[in-house]
């Protein structure tokens, strides 16, 4: 007996810790070979992309801010997907979010900065919340497949901030689909400068801790892992099953939106039609890739930064057509997810 468990706890470890970098070597070793069939020295492109991300102080902190909001996405997801709630909707959360937190600095700009850095965070998880909520309350009132729900509200989201920032909101010149700059009040600070690490980050890594502790140490959150495990035995046991899915929506949304926020306040400081470049879709992966642990989040979150961050040097220092360093990571989103669900199919199998 103590033998099966051990050999139960190494397979799971295993599954949790070797697994993943597999899933990212194998996928690179795909790229490789597309690049040399492309015509490019796969050793250079890979130095590249190393040196963009690892380079220097620069570079890390560069990879560091491309992370934050994957971790707030992968973080949150981590929830709905503890909940078997497939959240497909983070891009469009994020957006929502964007959007909350931009109209905040723009038209609440008077407010001292003390309360108007805070509404902006909190409008941003209350704008993502809804939006995350709004797919939850589809599913319990219609059965409504959240899958399809939170894709389809991820295009009106898109398509909601490109006509506010062709219309209502754009900036007073009207040159280009944004909106003005928000009020300085609302800028989130900056540490060890001259590089452009923000607070966004060190509130990402806070998040991450509170929701672990919520999912794993808490009543609340064994309702939801219970929810997810079999909803018919939670709702024989008297948990409320519906209430779980609106929350864990919720809670995925709320993460999404202030990943948008935080996109504002510290980093483009308006809104853009297309703010986004894909960290809603990118989070899934984030979270999938740590088995939807929302500690492990931060990790993997860092990874893909590094990822994004190193991909974009190759690009220029290499030479590399956009379109190959897209196939690239593409290639590591779909392996990260092939081994994810791999890994979740043997633990069910296990238990």
């Amino acid at each position: 007996m103590v033998w099966r468990n051990f050999g139960k706890r190494f397979r799971r470890a295993w599954q949790s810790i070797g697994l993943p970098p597999i899933a990212i070597l194998i996928a690179l070793l795909l790229g490789a070979v597309v690049l040399w069939l492309a015509g490019y020295d796969p050793l250079i492109a890979y130095r590249a992309m190393w040196q963009g991300a690892f380079k220097d102080l620069t570079a890390v902190t560069e990879v560091l801010i491309k992370a934050t909001p994957l971790i707030f996405i992968g973080a949150g997801l981590a929830i709905a997907f503890r909940c078997s709630i497939w959240n497909i909707g983070a891009e469009g959360q994020f957006y929502l979010g964007a959007i909350a937190a931009t109209a905040a600095g723009i038209y609440l700009g008077s407010l001292p900065r003390a309360i108007l850095m805070p509404l902006v965070l909190l409008l941003g998880i209350a704008g993502g919340a809804m939006w995350g909520m709004l797919a939850g309350f589809l599913k319990n009132r219609f059965g409504a497949n959240e899958v399809v729900t939170t894709i389809m509200l991820n295009y009106i989201a898109i398509f909601i901030t490109g006509f506010l920032v062709t219309g209502p909101m754009i900036e007073t010149k009207g040159l280009f689909p944004q909106t003005p700059r928000i009020s300085e009040n609302a800028w989130l600070p900056r540490f060890l400068p001259p590089t452009r690490l923000h607070l966004g980050f060190i509130i990402a890594l806070l998040l991450a801790i509170i929701l672990y502790i919520l999912l794993f140490k808490t009543s609340i959150g064994y309702t939801i892992r219970a929810v997810g495990t079999n909803a018919e035995a939670a709702r024989y046991a008297g948990i409320n099953v519906q209430n779980n899915i609106l929350l864990a929506m919720g809670i995925s949304g709320g993460a999404a939106g202030l990943a948008g926020a935080v996109e504002v306040a510290a980093i483009s400081y308006r809104l853009y039609q297309l703010i986004s470049p894909g960290y809603g879709f990118d989070g899934i992966a984030v979270s999938l890739l740590v088995g939807n642990n929302p500690l492990g989040v931060i990790f993997s979150g860092i990874l893909f930064g590094a990822l994004r961050s190193g991909s974009e040097v190759m690009q220029m220092n290499a030479r590399v057509p956009s379109v190959l360093v897209l196939m690239i990571q593409g290639m590591v989103v779909l392996s990260v997810v092939a081994f994810g669900v791999y890994r979740a199919v043997t633990m069910e199998k296990e238990e």
